[in-house]
């Protein structure tokens, strides 16, 4: 089947290119054992790098920790002002002489919620992840059961959570894609509490002066850089997930495997530089637009119009842009009858003539089947020009 029009045509030879993760590890590199690059209002996968094997996630963590902390302030079940008792087993876990990030509590402290927030966000203080987790769920093991089950009822499927701060445990992970989406879903979400992620300082901790700064590397030196969290461990080694907010777009990054904290500095500007300056989200056509037309057979129509159901969005890796196309590919003559809304077409996208995505396309109207005469008159041409008529069968191609 060829296309049908100059237009898509035009679009299948000039514009558009769904980068799918395998294509884009190709195109675009990192050092990062594991990255991704999403663009928050499509949420689409502008490029990733084994994206979606689960990893430990170190103190990223901490992201999913927050989001039920955040939901219970948003549902009235915790306020701001709440204190919460610092645990024995949270100073020791995670206070000054754990040697772990720390917000230096004390045992039997008693802490307000939103100075326990900052403690995870600003000093990624394991030591407050542990007294927010102990003072809601009972205790860190119920907490963390109950972010896995969250995470999953939020489509997060690679997520098995047994802590809250990211200490290494065997089985303790998630994928760098689902670390993305998650906080696609926090900045979505929470926005007020979003902004506490853009905080470069908190002068908590007074037996260590310099413990007050926020360890994401993006705040105060990449244009529009508001959030996100760190993580390192030596399993992990370093990662981020980071975003940025420039002209009305933004994009999320999240990367791990780094071999140390100035490259996670370095990789995590040039990945959000990259997430602007080298992908875009193009609109190839709006919902509800025609795409194309199919042949009909056995119908009172001799073609349906083919629809857009939704807006068909494409991420386009701008150096990339030769080699890709599009072609309307239906079963086809299609046979009547057809309603309006049925399924009965994709648009394909191309890649160096290899199918990297697709979308569906549904009939635009309905078409109704030809009388016994109709059928009959319809099979006799059919039989007389090979055409296929009688029968309703054929193929599209592309």
């Amino acid at each position: 089947m060829r296309a049908f029009s100059n237009r898509f045509l035009l679009i299948g030879t000039a514009i558009m290119a769904l980068l799918a993760p395998t294509a884009q590890a190709a195109d675009f590199e990192t050092p990062a054992s594991h990255a991704v690059i999403l663009d928050y209002e499509t949420g689409l996968m502008l490029f990733g790098k084994d994206a979606d094997t689960p990893i430990p996630p170190a103190s990223m963590t901490k992201i999913m920790t927050l989001y039920l902390v955040f939901e219970r302030l948003g549902s009235g079940a915790l306020t701001l002002d709440d204190e919460f008792t610092v645990s024995a087993d949270a100073w020791k876990r995670g206070g000054f002489s754990s040697g772990s990030s720390t917000m230096c509590l004390r045992p039997k402290e008693r802490v307000r919620v939103e100075d326990l927030i900052r403690g995870v966000i600003v000093l990624s203080g394991n030591d407050a992840a542990i007294t927010l987790a102990e003072n809601i769920a009972g205790s860190e093991a119920a907490f963390s059961r109950q972010m896995t089950e969250r995470a999953h009822e939020l489509g997060l499927s690679s997520v098995e959570f047994h802590n809250s701060t990211g200490w290494p445990d065997p089985g303790h992970e998630v994928s760098v894609h689902d670390l993305a989406k998650l906080t696609r879903l926090i900045i979505r979400d929470f926005p007020k509490e979003y902004a506490y992620f853009a905080e470069t300082e908190y002068d908590w901790c007074k037996a260590a002066p310099s413990n007050r700064y926020n360890r994401n590397p993006l705040l105060g030196i990449v244009e529009g850089a508001d959030g996100l969290k760190t993580g390192h461990t030596n399993e992990s080694g370093y990662g981020l997930a980071g975003s940025a907010l420039r002209d009305g777009q933004r994009r999320i990054v999240v990367f791990s495997g780094m071999t140390s904290n100035r490259g996670r500095a370095s990789e995590g500007e040039r990945l959000i530089r990259a997430a602007f300056g080298e992908f875009e989200i193009q609109t190839l056509f709006a919902k509800g637009e025609t795409v194309g037309e199919a042949k009909v057979s056995l119908g009172l129509a001799a073609t349906v119009s083919l629809l857009a159901p939704d807006d068909i969005k494409s991420a386009i890796y701008r150096p990339n842009r030769r080699g890709m196309s599009t072609a309307l590919v239906y079963d086809g003559p299609v046979a009547a009858p057809i309603e309006a809304g049925d399924i009965i077409g994709e648009l394909v996208v191309k890649q160096d003539g290899k199918t990297i995505a697709s979308y569906p396309l549904q009939a635009a109207q309905s078409v109704k089947r030809k009388g016994f005469f109709g059928r009959a008159m319809a099979g006799l041409v059919g039989l007389i020009q090979g055409t296929g008529e009688a029968t309703g069968e054929g193929s599209g191609g592309e």
